[in-house]
């Protein structure tokens, strides 16, 4: 058994072991819908989100680390990949960079940013290290994962321009680094997601073309559980509507309580990329795979996101996965998920490794 498979069977066992006495702890607490979750998705994820009373708690101050505690650290390995700076006029961006050693030995190769998740105010490059390290082995690509400034210190639209930063640096390094710029594509899960979705609406605007959209069930719509009010069926596991509404706040930089502006506000009431879903005009971005649980809060905001995408013109390939709640996909031990995932990664590799 390669050593990738030892950390992720090591990982899975031990995840799966706490889920017994977690669960059994708190199957009262989490209420019905733990019964409308798929049997190998009830995990020590479920709590998260929810106090002692099963109730959807507030974010912790330390939300940053809220991963990183409460998962255990074999899921997230040390020295996969490489750390380095990509600098753009003045503007320097962290980030990990992830390629199979023979990639540069053929031709040019496409290449994905990844954008972490995190509700714009925690994570990091580390939760993904697994899924980049295998986009970058499985497709030969160019994966470079960013380290991109969190909410509330850093509202939009700081995290926005670090990733516009390496997208330009990868365009423009694209002969260096062994890209083709035609087939740059830029993906992410949750916040990340939606930042990549913002990217790509950008990317557009300013006339910098992308190959395609790698949206896991990404965060689209600031509207979606506004005030903390829950949707019936969604968002009662792990992303709660309470979370969503004071991710936003901090993100956008207004109080959680306020409400969003109207549908037909102008962009510049939340500025122009801000909102991914609340942009009218979809026109002209790139194919897309958007997938998403069908107990996850960004649903509804998700299927109508693929929706408006098809009608504007893009290809879309959208999963909805049966018993799945926001963050699902980190539970590689179950089948399902893992199918999940190697379609994502599938579709990907059919966008930027087919013959134009």
């Amino acid at each position: 058994m390669p050593p990738s498979a030892r950390a992720t069977l090591g990982a899975a066992t031990i995840v799966a072991l706490s889920a017994v006495g977690a669960l059994a702890v708190r199957r009262r607490e989490l209420g019905p819908g733990l019964e409308r979750v798929a049997h190998e998705l009830r995990a020590p994820l479920l709590v998260i989100g929810r106090g002692q009373s099963g109730e959807p708690e507030d974010l912790p101050a330390d939300f940053s680390t809220l991963l990183s505690n409460r998962l255990p650290a074999r899921v997230f390995p040390a020295r996969l990949g490489r750390r380095e700076t990509a600098s753009w006029q003045g503007r320097e961006v962290p980030v990990w960079v992830y390629e199979a050693a023979n990639r540069q030995q053929a031709s040019p190769s496409g290449a994905l940013i990844w954008l972490h998740g995190g509700g714009h105010v925690g994570g990091s490059p580390a939760q993904d290290h697994l899924l980049c390290s295998r986009i970058a082995r499985e497709l030969s690509i160019l994966v470079v994962s960013v380290d991109y400034r969190l909410a509330p210190a850093h509202p939009y639209p700081a995290a926005l321009d670090d990733a516009d930063a390496v997208l330009r640096w990868l365009g423009h390094r694209a002969d260096d680094l062994g890209v083709d710029p035609a087939r740059i594509a830029v993906g992410g899960a949750s916040a990340g997601g939606g930042l990549a979705a913002a990217l790509a609406q950008r990317a557009l605007d300013e006339g910098i073309p992308l190959a395609f959209q790698l949206l896991i069930y990404p965060m689209l719509d600031d509207r979606t559980g506004a005030g903390g009010v829950e949707t019936p069926g969604r968002g009662e596991f792990v992303w709660t509507a309470r979370r969503n509404a004071e991710s936003w706040g901090a993100y956008l930089g207004r109080p959680v309580q306020s409400a969003p502006p109207p549908s037909d506000a102008p962009d510049s009431a939340l500025g122009r990329w801000a909102v991914p879903a609340r942009r009218k005009d979809l026109s002209g971005l790139p194919d897309a795979w958007i997938g998403v649980g069908e107990l996850d809060l960004f649903l509804d905001e998700d299927r109508a996101y693929a929706e408006r995408l098809r009608q504007a013109g893009a290809r879309v390939q959208l999963r909805v996965e049966p018993g799945m709640y926001h963050g699902a996909d980190y539970c590689t031990w179950s089948a399902a998920m893992r199918d999940f995932r190697a379609e994502a990664v599938s579709a990907l590799g059919a966008a930027l490794n087919s013959p134009c």
